[in-house]
């Protein structure tokens, strides 16, 4: 009973409260300091590899062309590097999976910690100050190291500037990096799940729900994906009142019966709506959006 009690007690500090736009607390589970690390790890070895590969393409370039592709290698080296060095995390957080491929490998992702959705400028955010975390002292390493000169105060200092850093989120509750905290962003774990057939199939013999336009105009692109997430992991505590919320919002009589056959309905319907919309250029991005209609 103790070591039940010790390990529950250890599981409900990796939890936080994350509120959907219904209400609903999805309860996540933040990853880990190692968890991170071996996410970013794996992330570091992809960037390596993309760099090795973009070392044999200019060589290869090199050996065609000869000293007139000089020019153009030196820029296609300098263009891929601040791409990869810029854009890399930016460009897989800012998707749909709000995650890098080291992330995906771990099981992490990243998630607002307001429970809002993800939006461009914290990804952007949290990613910039790696500059000052991970890029800048390491450099201050690597060009003290290479110089014939070697200045081992500068590079001792950009050394303990990278493990200050990289022990950050041991000294703090939630695991955050410092671009965590600005960005006010978690890296939360979303384990792999087995989903028996597409969501939008109900079982034979499920009652049939019809829907207004108004009706599935109610809810945007954020709330279909925050609805996706409620039905993939179908929680009994979640889907219930998800369910009463949605139907008091679009009106349709609550008789406690048939939720999870209900949002499966309203989520087929309002992406089958949302699919026509776009053929049209339309694109409803949250609840609060009233500038188009899906």
């Amino acid at each position: 009973m103790v070591d039940w009690a010790m390990r529950n007690r250890a599981e409900q500090t990796w939890r936080r409260t994350l509120i959907t736009p219904e209400g609903v607390d999805l309860n996540l589970r933040l990853a880990d300091a190692w968890q991170r690390l071996g996410a970013f790890l794996i992330d570091l070895l992809v960037m390596v590899g993309m760099l090795f590969a973009l070392a044999l393409l200019i060589r290869i370039i090199l050996s065609i062309s000869g000293e007139s592709g000089l020019q153009f290698s030196m820029v296609l080296a300098l263009l891929s590097l601040f791409i990869l060095r810029n854009f890399y995390f930016i460009l897989q957080e800012v998707g749909r999976r709000a995650a890098t491929v080291g992330k995906r490998a771990m099981s992490l992702r990243v998630v607002a910690r307001s429970g809002e959705r993800l939006t461009a400028d914290r990804v952007i955010a949290r990613n910039l100050m790696r500059e000052i975390e991970f890029y800048l002292p390491v450099s201050f390493v690597l060009d003290n190291l290479a110089s014939s000169q070697a200045d081992w105060a500068t590079a001792l200092g950009g050394l303990g500037w990278t493990i200050i850093f990289a022990l950050f989120p041991l000294f703090n509750r939630d695991r955050m990096r410092v671009g965590d905290l600005l960005a006010g962003t978690w890296v939360v774990r979303a384990p792999k799940r087995d989903l028996q057939g597409d969501i939008g199939n109900v079982w034979e013999g499920a009652p049939v729900f019809r829907f207004t336009d108004a009706q599935l105009d109610v809810y945007g692109v954020f709330e279909l994906q925050t609805l996706e997430k409620v039905l993939r992991d179908a929680r009994p505590e979640a889907i219930v009142p998800v369910a009463a919320a949605i139907r008091r919002k679009i009106g349709m009589p609550d008789n406690g019966e048939h939720d999870f056959a209900f949002l499966t309905a309203y989520y087929n319907a309002v992406r089958q709506r949302m699919e026509r919309g776009l053929l049209f250029g339309k694109r409803k991005i949250d609840k609060y959006d009233t500038g188009s209609g899906a």
